[in-house]
């Protein structure tokens, strides 16, 4: 699903260069969870936001399901966000003035999907993550853990080919992190490539493997629990 081959992001080369990111190299399978972890400064939000398609590394080479897209231009990343990258933020990131209903549909408005096909995915999706009794809420009248479910729905619903989450319980309190962390393993289990940025040890225990960087480099990748599905194990997994 993710290969990556000598992957550098120099910030500033010209002046005060900023090295985010040292000859990564890195493969994620598809039907993995992973877990990206290390201090602040290490590299792990570059490292997403280049997996993301939301920024382009300054040397080396990346392929999303195949395609290589580290020398994609910023309308053709842009596609790539939308049909294969679902986005789950510390945040949420929901429109206030929206219903969860119409923030789950939003991803497919912009990939031009027909009014009935984006009713019936996103409820679709919505019912995935148990949230079908609040549809009609708007993000203030829901709580910080059904927000997030709202969000998650919302990356589920053009059926992307990974799940990037940035911090996903950074806001919540601990009850409410192990629901979102079940529901991801729930995901996984249902064959969801996932990969989370998180700086707690608790809620990187839930993946199956733990990416550790520092000073922009890759210095430990282990497989934390060995007894999850491996990837390769799943029907379509492995390595394209």
């Amino acid at each position: 699903m993710i290969k990556m081959e000598q992957i550098n992001k120099i910030y500033r080369p010209h002046s005060n260069p900023v090295h985010a990111l040292r000859d990564v190299d890195l493969h994620i399978e598809i039907g993995d969870f992973v877990a990206i972890m290390g201090p602040s400064g290490s590299g792990k939000s570059t490292l997403m936001n280049v997996m993301g398609c939301l920024d382009t590394p300054s040397s080396g080479a990346y392929w999303l399901g195949g395609v290589e897209v580290s020398s994609m231009n910023s309308d053709q990343l842009a596609t790539v966000r939308n049909q294969k990258i679902g986005f789950v933020f510390q945040n949420y990131n929901l429109l206030p003035r929206m219903t969860a209903l119409r923030n789950v549909e939003l991803p497919m408005l912009y990939a031009g999907v027909n009014k009935d096909e984006r009713n019936t995915r996103a409820l679709d999706c919505i019912g995935r993550v148990g949230m079908l009794d609040r549809i009609h809420h708007r993000p203030s009248e829901l709580s910080g853990g059904q927000c997030q479910r709202i969000a998650i729905a919302r990356a589920l619903v053009n059926n992307p080919d990974i799940i990037l989450a940035d911090e996903p319980t950074g806001n919540l309190d601990s009850a409410t992190s192990l629901e979102i962390m079940n529901l991801f393993q729930s995901l996984y289990q249902e064959n969801t490539t996932i990969v989370l940025v998180t700086h707690e040890e608790d809620i990187a225990a839930f993946a199956r493997r733990v990416l550790t960087f520092r000073d922009g480099k890759l210095v430990n990748d282990e497989i934390l629990n060995p007894h999850l599905i491996e990837p390769s194990a799943v029907e379509g997994g492995g390595d394209i």
